[in-house]
């Protein structure tokens, strides 16, 4: 099944580059409720899916044990910046644990936003492991292996008790089987698995709803949730996506990006989860498609959806702030 157009980026009267994705939207029994593309198709959620990830620090009572809020919570789910408030929320969740940066088996990189590269490299002579993106989630690896006692050296290995642990997570909130043969390594070092997409989404609408779900994980799901539509800074940044749809209606859209094109989404008040896929890996496209989506399930000409539209079709400048053209969804997204 050839996935539809669903992105078109125009220059003056003519589209310039296109984009074909695929996406789902289900509740918490599974049903599908709206679909294109190849849905069942397997993805790596990259880091779309670090709430799933992040359940060991809730569930073991590593979180309650160090005193964590909101804020600790959703940053364990992040994929930030590297604000300073990031760089420091990282080292206070280790100092909690009794450890430091050098705990930390993500390795390091710049920002990748500009700003805040900008600020980097005036302040610092070369980032640490707590400037990743991941520095949050891997906190919070080290945070639940201390607090349970588990060896914390080589926690990003496939055969880790850690990874193992959160490989049975997943497949038990996406209904797919996870090993060695739909394995890959993340940019953080740790495993990322394969998935169908229509089953990832089905796994945030059970951690959303509950259902399906025995009580505890039911009740850890959703508070990582809702911390991290609670702090959306602390998901992501100044100005990213993430952040930014989190705000548009708060503490009514949970929201997570993944590279390569992945993004998820969550609707409390729907009771429903919606995962998008842009087959060449565009961030530009992810994030227009999932704009779009959102946009659907709410009040048709409303203010939250009248935001989300204009997020999902905007104009393009060049650097003498003359527009140039625009990114545009399809009609394949309301179909």
């Amino acid at each position: 099944m050839q996935n539809p157009v669903t992105v078109e980026v125009t220059r003056g009267n003519l589209v310039e580059s296109r984009h074909r994705g695929m996406g789902v939207v289900v509740d918490g029994q599974g049903k599908q409720l709206f679909s294109f593309g190849a849905s069942d198709s397997g993805v790596f959620p990259r880091s779309a899916c670090k709430a799933m990830q992040a359940l060991p620090l809730v569930e073991s009572g590593a979180a309650d044990a160090y005193g964590f809020g909101n804020r600790e919570l959703a940053f364990s789910c992040a994929s930030h910046s590297g604000e300073d408030e990031h760089v420091a929320m990282a080292a206070s969740m280790l100092a909690k644990a009794g450890r430091d940066v050098s705990a930390l088996e993500c390795g390091a990189h710049w920002a990748s936003d500009q700003q805040v590269l900008i600020h980097q490299a005036r302040t610092l002579d070369k980032p640490t492991a707590l400037h990743n993106n991941c520095s949050g989630k891997h906190s919070g690896f080290v945070c639940t292996c201390v607090h349970s006692g588990t060896e914390l050296k080589g926690y990003v290995g496939y055969d880790h008790p850690l990874q193992r642990e959160i490989r049975a997570v997943m497949e038990s909130l996406t209904g797919a089987t996870l090993g060695e043969d739909n394995c890959g390594i993340d940019g953080c070092s740790i495993p990322t698995y394969a998935v169908p997409l229509t089953g990832l989404a089905h796994g945030f609408a059970k951690m959303l709803t509950g259902e399906g779900l025995e009580a505890g994980r039911a009740k850890a799901s959703r508070r990582l949730m809702e911390a991290c539509m609670a702090e959306p800074f602390y998901v992501a940044g100044t100005n990213r996506a993430c952040t930014k749809l989190m705000q548009v209606a708060p503490g009514k859209i949970f929201a997570k990006t993944g590279a390569e094109g992945v993004f998820i989404a969550a609707l409390p008040d729907e009771g429903i989860a919606m995962a998008v896929k842009a087959e060449d890996g565009s961030t530009r496209a992810a994030e227009a498609m999932i704009f779009a989506l959102i946009a659907r399930y709410f009040e048709k000409g409303g203010e939250v959806e009248a935001k989300l539209m204009a997020m999902a079709n905007r104009s393009m400048s060049n650097w003498n702030g003359l527009h140039v053209g625009d990114v545009r969804v399809t009609d394949a997204l309301f179909a």
